[in-house]
């Protein structure tokens, strides 16, 4: 291989995960030592993105596509200004910076950032190694360390399960941002939002003012703002109260949108629960059934928590422990039941119930799951009826991905548009 191509050190690295299964390659970034969640991503393109995303915040990132690195790197798609992936672990990792847009290499650009990283791996026997395991802590690691050195120390690694990471990465101050196209006035808050969504919020015609995690409803309505987006963010939705608090008392007041971490924090606000999934959904290729248009979208996503359906729903759209990426009966996946009759023969989601079929009664009016996983029967949106609120869990700015489901931000406006009507 050509060294003005490849860049990685032959100094030995490894991949531990907390199972005790060791993955050997080579070191390439920067040498250390890195304690966090792995998880992989099934994406051909993105890698800048996925790392720059805060939503992988504690994490660490395989990449199941073998060539990594091959386009360099181009600033103008970083999600944020820093990586936010502890590790990298890769087949191939490359160091080409031949497109036109290319500012430098992918290797440099991790050196700079000070990102440890492992080629050589077979990322495919990993991969399945957390599909059949579920996502677990690991360390991975180069340089002056010992194998057992790095099994001690993972035993101290919290699991992602009950983490605010949400308060680490969002902003410490608000801002604003006036769009060319801006119009209409919206607080964004911050739970670690995407450069990308910022985007798509102002060319929906939006100016923003972006607020920390913690804001309280009273800091979010003293903007007047014409509508409120929840960003999308790491860790676990759970011990996030001051985020369902807040969006509790913006419900009927204000239209409401929220994308990942932020569906998710609706969702709680509307009296549901979140669980854990046992791997995650992460890439750009996962199919979500729209239930009101009965249409299937490919969507981008990056989430390792799931909102839970209640028990009557969840049998519904499968019989609890049944199979799927949950792995704990909840919300599961497998058959669909036909209005609450004996099950009969196994259906798809594909002929999953109607969003209509599909209520929620909350303490603001009557809720409807809006989408639906295709490979697992996962919650993907929800939108209430009595209230201008929905979210959805995948990512429609799609950075990288496809955009079958920029739409979803047009409706924003369409909700804000309505509702500055009703008031005129």
């Amino acid at each position: 291989m050509n060294q003005m191509n490849q860049k990685t050190s032959e100094m030995p690295a490894a991949v531990i995960l907390e199972d005790g299964t060791i993955f050997r390659g080579r070191g390439f970034g920067t040498p250390g030592a890195v304690f966090g969640e792995v998880v992989f991503n099934t994406g051909m393109t993105g890698y800048q993105e996925v790392l720059t995303d805060p939503s992988y915040h504690g994490q660490m990132v395989t990449f199941t596509y073998p060539l990594i690195g091959n386009y360099g790197i181009d600033f103008a798609v970083n999600e944020s200004d820093t990586v936010h992936s502890r590790a990298v672990i890769v087949r191939e990792a490359h160091n080409l910076a031949r497109n036109c847009r290319a500012e430098k290499g992918w290797v440099d650009w991790l050196i700079e950032q000070q990102v440890t990283g492992v080629a050589g791996i077979d990322t495919r026997a990993l991969t399945r190694r957390i599909r059949s395991v579920g996502a677990m802590r690991a360390g991975v690691y180069w340089g002056d360390f010992t194998e057992e050195d790095i099994a001690v120390r993972l035993d101290s690694t919290p699991s992602m399960a009950g983490l605010d990471l949400a308060s680490r990465v969002t902003c410490s101050e608000p801002y604003e941002i006036e769009f060319l196209k801006g119009i209409h006035r919206v607080v964004v808050i911050d739970y670690g939002i995407k450069r990308s969504i910022l985007k798509q919020l102002g060319a929906a015609g939006c100016n923003v003012t972006v607020l920390p995690a913690w804001a309280t409803a009273e800091d979010v309505m003293a903007h007047e703002p014409e509508g409120v987006f929840l960003s999308n963010g790491p860790g676990d939705p759970a011990p996030l109260d001051y985020a369902v608090r807040c969006v509790e008392r913006l419900l009927g007041k204000v239209p409401v949108f929220g994308i990942c971490l932020g569906h998710q924090i609706l969702s709680m606000a509307l009296g549901l629960k979140t669980y854990k999934l046992k791997f995650g959904h992460r890439g750009v290729n996962h199919p979500v059934k729209n239930l009101h248009t009965d249409k299937v979208e490919i969507t981008s996503q990056n989430h390792g928590f799931a909102v839970e359906l209640p028990e009557a729903l969840a049998e519904r759209l499968g019989a609890p422990g049944s199979t799927g990426d949950s792995g704990t009966g909840k919300g599961g996946s497998g058959a669909v039941l036909a209005d609450g009759a004996a099950p009969g023969p196994a259906k798809t989601f594909f002929e999953a119930p109607p969003a209509a079929d599909l209520k929620l009664d909350t303490a603001f009016g009557e809720a409807r799951i809006s989408h639906l996983n295709l490979y697992d029967g996962t919650v993907e949106g929800i939108r209430c009826q009595d209230v201008q609120a929905f979210s959805v869990q995948y990512h429609p700015e799609a950075s990288p991905g496809p955009h079958d489901s920029r739409y979803l931000f047009e409706d924003f406006v369409n909700d804000i548009v309505i509702n500055k009507l009703k008031k005129s």
